[in-house]
């Protein structure tokens, strides 16, 4: 099963694909598509579809997986992340790819055994379950994250 980990962001939105199989977990390649700041939103979300679109035609994931949104204190700030987590959303059903969910806590306690863990320490439980994985950043990090907390909770 190979599965895309989308971690959305205006700013940066990090995409993860793995692949299971007889009960292991491979990583596969991972990124970060990041939208010039000085473009108009719109603008920035076209490169968040584009990019996604090219990660789903090159790497052919059967299912996505994504992080729920969190209440975020800044309305303008949760606003904008909406805009690119309705894009995140969009592009599967366009390829037929069914989309799963799951809240930060569950990604954490799942890959790191702690919902409350930090970023290093996700970090290390994924380059210890998959020491291929590459030095990349944050946002690409948590994709794989997501994508690992769907094949732990679907396939593994």
């Amino acid at each position: 099963m190979r599965i895309l980990g989308i971690d959305t962001g205006l700013n940066f939105t990090g995409w993860g694909i793995i692949e299971t199989s007889n009960n292991s977990v491979k990583f596969i390649d991972c990124g970060v598509i990041n939208p010039p700041a000085k473009n108009s939103d719109s603008q920035r979300l076209h490169k968040i579809y584009e990019g996604l679109k090219e990660v789903i035609i090159n790497f052919n994931p059967e299912v996505v997986a994504i992080e729920e949104t969190f209440v975020n204190n800044n309305p303008k700030g949760a606003l904008k992340l909406g805009y690119a987590r309705g894009v995140a959303l969009m592009i599967p059903s366009i390829y037929a790819l069914e989309v799963f969910e799951y809240a930060p806590t569950t990604i954490k306690k799942t890959v790191a055994g702690n919902g409350h863990a930090s970023k290093e320490q996700v970090k290390a439980m994924l380059k210890f379950i998959m020491p291929n994985i590459k030095e990349v950043k944050d946002d690409a990090i948590d994709a794989v994250s997501i994508a690992l907390c769907h094949s732990y909770h679907k396939y593994l």
